[in-house]
């Protein structure tokens, strides 16, 4: 199908795009890579008035050290990422993850930012930067804010941002030499997960268990209490709602869940 008729404005700075993001609010859309947004466009699922392309703003485009932290640009494009040297010494699960998203070209315009706002959760990153106990920075009309990636989603699609925000950074610790694994089920190569487990430092997040990235709690408060790794993996699916499809049913994505938070778990302690 084709898009309906839209406007199209290229800003060359966040300023820029906040202020257009101001003048057209809910009608109006950001677009990095494109590879989320398009889709739905062309489905019709979306008919956004304006179109703001930010895919070429440099300042949103970086990594760096802070402190404890790693900061992430916004726009930094998987590809980035997954290549980052000081990511893989720092925060090394991210760029593992990264790694696994779509094909070539997907990770060559897709942008870690856009992968969060888009809130799907059957995406790959969202859960990793949850595992990670990540934080999003957020600008608008008003200011800049912090949300803990605990606090960001709301539901299928949808997160706390106002109409007239964007994200702007992604913040995760160093987690440094902490084991880390990430085991992604799919039915092809380059499929989206129909279940993936992410694990960091005693963190354990899930790909499609729900209608958010969520984390397995119950697995993650076994640890904490000293239980073995068959133990606490077997409670992995605990607290989550996970949804029947052409690819899987709910009863097989919770099995899913256990079996790869075991196998995540063994990989991250060295097994």
């Amino acid at each position: 199908m084709i898009p309906v008729e839209f406007s199209y404005a290229r800003p060359d700075s966040v300023d820029g795009a906040l202020a257009l993001l101001a003048e057209h609010g809910e009608d109006a859309k950001i677009m990095a890579g494109g590879h989320s947004l398009l889709p739905v466009m062309k489905l019709r699922l979306a008919t956004p008035e304006m179109i703001i392309d930010i895919g070429r703003l440099t300042e949103i485009d970086y990594i760096r050290l802070d402190g404890d932290e790693v900061a992430i640009g916004a726009g930094t494009r998987h590809r980035t990422v997954a290549s980052s040297t000081l990511l893989a010494k720092e925060s090394p699960l991210l760029p593992a993850v990264a790694r696994t998203v779509g094909d070539p070209q997907v990770r060559h315009r897709g942008t870690l930012g856009g992968s969060l706002a888009h809130a799907d959760p059957a995406s790959d990153l969202p859960a990793a930067v949850l595992a990670l106990g990540g934080t999003i920075v957020l600008r608008g009309r008003n200011g800049t804010r912090s949300v803990p990636i605990t606090e960001f989603y709301t539901g299928v699609f949808s997160t706390v941002m106002e109409p007239d925000e964007l994200i702007v950074e992604i913040r995760v610790p160093r987690t440094g030499t902490a084991g880390f694994a990430y085991e992604k089920f799919v039915r092809r190569a380059n499929d989206w997960a129909i279940v993936a487990v992410a694990v960091v430092d005693g963190r354990v997040g899930l790909v499609n268990m729900g209608g958010t990235p969520l984390r397995a709690s119950a697995t993650e408060a076994a640890l904490a209490d000293g239980a073995s790794i068959p133990e606490a993996a077997a409670l992995a699916d605990q607290g989550t709602e996970p949804s029947s499809d052409l690819t899987a049913t709910a009863d097989y994505r919770r099995h899913l869940a256990r079996v790869l938070t075991r196998r995540a778990l063994t990989t991250a302690a060295g097994g």
